[in-house]
């Protein structure tokens, strides 16, 4: 089989973003080469990875994110989720949603481009799209998977490819597994990992807690193997869900509620912890909300924010009646504990 390759040269800051929309037009495949988690990571004294400063200087600052469609008859597949966009060029060229839509090359840059131009009115996308080209299967079936091993998002939670098997070293740590290749929010990014290391310790055991904005639950995973009980994960987009139910079922985790909606149609008003990994200006919007949905002490615990937006979020929590217990701050992304002052 054919597959189209569509390369988007973008900042780190965006980058979780494009692969988070590419997945939902449908996506195959998504490999992101992060030159600055390359750097991190050699950068780290507890590291075995060496590098000579010719190759770090080689690696440069730009992230490249490489979308993988399937070709069919000389047409590009799509996800379900892209229909709504396809409408607008030929509603004949609709499958359904068992084999996807079929559009044209620059039917498919038409999409994409419009995606990346409604990312840019939040984040700095750099460069954005590049070039397109196809490859065939040996090119990157299992090539772009060497890109992702398992890694420790915080103390205790490690995440690992599905393809990979993981020797536990601690009897602390907890194992998630997640397929970044399907679903998006994989833990690399660090609006996860600051949320993970704070969800690490104010996890106790029993909590109820709310995932809200689940992506592809992730979060919710990482509360119940840490011992929350009852937990909801929530978001706006119906494939996000259907991601989620997936990962929570691969990961034993079954008994997590996965269901379409927001903060207004969650199920409860009594949770132990409320976690949001989403955007500031989403976040800034909804902490108004938040008091009446958390029981008695309860905990919100936010993330997704770039930090030349934090005065907005810290204001809006303020405002709310919270206060900020902790701070993770990580690549000028922040995550915030906060809880109501009595």
């Amino acid at each position: 089989m054919k597959w189209a390759e569509f390369t988007i040269i973008t900042t780190e800051e965006a980058s979780e973003a494009i692969a988070e929309m590419l997945a939902q037009i449908g996506a195959d495949g998504i490999a992101v080469t992060d030159p600055w988690e390359i750097k991190r990571i050699i950068d780290d004294p507890n590291s075995l990875s060496y590098a000579d400063n010719g190759f770090v200087n080689s690696l440069g600052e730009d992230v490249t994110v490489r979308a993988y469609f399937a070709e069919l008859d000389g047409l590009i597949r799509l996800g379900p989720k892209a229909e709504e966009y396809v409408d607008e060029f030929d509603t004949t060229s609709i499958y359904g949603n068992i084999t996807g839509s079929r559009v044209s090359v620059d039917e498919a840059l038409t999409i994409l481009k419009d995606q990346l131009a409604k990312i840019s009115e939040f984040l700095d996308i750099g460069r954005g799209f590049d070039s397109w080209k196809y490859v065939e299967d040996q090119d990157w079936e299992n090539e772009w998977k060497k890109d992702y091993k398992a890694f420790k998002i915080s103390d205790r939670v490690v995440i690992c490819p599905s393809w990979e098997s993981y020797e536990v070293k601690d009897p602390s740590e907890v194992v998630v597994s997640l397929d970044p290749g399907s679903a998006f929010g994989t833990g690399t990014h660090e609006t996860t990992s600051t949320c993970a290391s704070i969800l690490d310790t104010a996890i106790k055991g029993g909590e109820k807690v709310l995932d809200l904005g689940t992506g592809s639950g992730i979060l919710a995973i990482i509360c119940k193997k840490l011992g929350a009980g009852d937990i909801d994960a929530v978001d706006i987009d119906k494939l996000a869900v259907d991601v989620a139910v997936d990962n929570c079922e691969i990961n034993g985790c079954s008994d997590i509620d996965c269901y379409v909606g927001e903060l207004k149609d969650v199920k409860s008003s009594d949770y132990d912890i409320i976690v949001a990994n989403i955007i500031a200006d989403v976040i800034a919007a909804i902490c108004g909300d938040v008091p009446s949905r958390l029981a008695p002490g309860g905990k919100f615990i936010c993330s997704g924010i770039i930090n030349t937006k934090k005065e907005k979020v810290e204001k809006a929590l303020a405002e709310a009646g919270f206060k900020i217990l902790r701070v993770e701050e990580k690549n000028d992304w922040m995550a915030y504990e906060a809880v109501i002052v009595p």
